[in-house]
C-alpha cells in the first residue's frame, strides 16, 4: 500500500509515520517543508528514516504536489500552520498553509488520483467557545482566531470535493494531543509545552486558576484512528471529532505532568491579553459518533500516555 504523509516531520505526522510502518506492505512517502516557524525537524523521523522516502517541499509547490499524489492509495494531510498566536501575527501565512495549500492538494487529487483516500487532520477549536455541556458535530462554529477559522474553511473544501467530485475525503478533528516528538514551544499545544518545561526542570505557568476543562489524548491514539479512518469507507465524506472521553482541568494536567515526570514546578500567573481574547474556556468533546461507526477507543489514559512519553524521553 502506497501512503503519502504531508507534514510528516511534524508532531502528529512523525507519530503517524511510525504507525503506518507497522504494516508490512506500507510504502511511505513523507513530505515536509521544514519551515523554521513551524518547528518541524527530520530528527523526529530518527530511527525510521531509512524506511521512508523523504521529500522536502511545501504545500504551495503545485508541480511537486501533483507528482507526489499520483499512484498513492492513501494521502494523509497533517501539513498545517498550527499556532493560534502565529495565525494572528501572520494571517496571510496561515491562509496560505491552511486554505490555499488544501485547495491545491485537492485539485491535484481531483485531476490525477481520484481513487486515493484523503484524510485531513483538523482541530476542535473550529467551534470557538462551547455552547452547552458537551460538544459534538452538530455544534455551531464561531472560531476565535485565524488558525481556527481557516481550519474550518478547509474542512468545507474537503466536504465539497467529496460531494461535487466524489473524492474519498475524511476529516478528523483533534484536541490537545501530546506525546513524543512534540514541539515544546508555547505556540504549539499547551500539553507538549508543559511537558517540555517539566522535563527541562522549568516552571510551568498556569494562566488564571487553570480550572478550564480539556479533552487530552496521547498522540499514538490519534495516529491509530487516522490509520483506521483511511480504511473505513463508512467515514468518507464527513467530519468527526476524535477525542478521548477523559476530561481534566488545565491545572490537573500540569500537576500530573510534574508528578509523573518528577520534574518541574507550578505557578499561577495572570492571563496575557492576547491569550485571554482567544481562550475557549470550558470544553467537553464527545466522539460518540466516530466510536459508534468504527468501534474505536483510545488505548491510553492520561497517566499511561505521560508515562510512555517519559520512557521515550529517557530513551532519546
Amino acid at each position: 500500500m502506497k501512503i503519502l504523509i504531508l507534514g510528516g516531520a511534524g508532531f502528529l505526522g512523525a507519530n503517524l509515520v511510525r504507525r503506518c510502518l507497522q504494516e508490512q506492505d506500507s510504502q511511505v512517502t513523507v513530505m515536509d517543508s521544514l519551515e523554521p516557524r513551524l518547528h518541524a525537524t527530520t530528527e523526529n523521523l530518527g530511527e525510521v528514516w531509512d524506511q521512508i522516502r523523504f521529500v522536502r517541499g511545501s504545500m504551495g509547490d503545485e508541480p511537486l504536489i501533483a507528482e507526489l499524489v499520483q499512484g498513492q492509495d492513501i494521502i494523509f494531510n497533517c501539513a498545517a500552520q498550527t499556532s493560534h498566536p502565529l495565525s494572528l501575527r501572520d494571517p496571510l501565512f496561515d491562509a496560505e498553509m491552511n486554505c490555499l495549500g488544501n485547495l491545491k492538494l485537492l485539485e491535484a487529487i481531483r485531476l490525477l488520483n481520484r481513487q486515493a483516500v484523503i484524510v485531513y487532520t483538523s482541530s476542535s477549536t473550529v467551534i470557538g467557545k462551547a455552547v452547552g455541556d458537551v460538544l459534538d458535530e452538530k455544534h455551531g462554529e464561531k472560531p476565535l482566531d485565524i488558525y481556527s477559522a481557516n481550519k474550518g474553511v478547509a474542512e468545507k473544501y474537503y466536504r465539497i470535493y467529496n460531494r461535487v467530485y466524489d473524492l474519498k475525503t475524511v476529516v478528523l478533528r483533534f484536541a490537545n494531543l501530546y506525546g513524543p516528538y512534540g514541539k515544546g514551544h508555547p505556540d504549539f499545544g499547551f500539553v507538549n509545552y508543559f511537558l517540555h518545561l517539566a522535563w527541562t526542570g522549568q516552571e510551568i505557568k498556569i494562566f488564571g486558576s487553570g480550572n478550564q476543562n480539556r479533552n487530552v489524548m496521547f498522540v499514538e491514539d490519534a495516529a491509530e484512528i487516522l490509520y483506521r479512518a483511511a480504511q473505513d469507507e463508512r467515514l468518507i465524506g464527513d467530519t468527526y471529532f476524535a477525542a478521548h472521553e477523559e476530561h481534566f482541568t488545565v491545572l490537573e494536567i500540569a500537576q500530573k505532568i510534574v508528578k509523573i515526570l518528577d520534574r518541574g514546578t507550578l505557578m499561577h500567573v495572570d492571563w496575557p491579553e492576547e491569550r485571554r481574547r482567544i481562550e475557549i474556556e470550558q470544553v467537553k468533546i464527545s466522539s460518540a459518533r466516530l466510536r459508534e461507526i468504527t468501534g474505536w477507543q483510545p488505548r491510553y489514559s492520561l497517566e499511561e500516555g505521560l508515562r510512555k512519553t517519559k520512557a521515550i524521553l529517557e530513551k532519546n
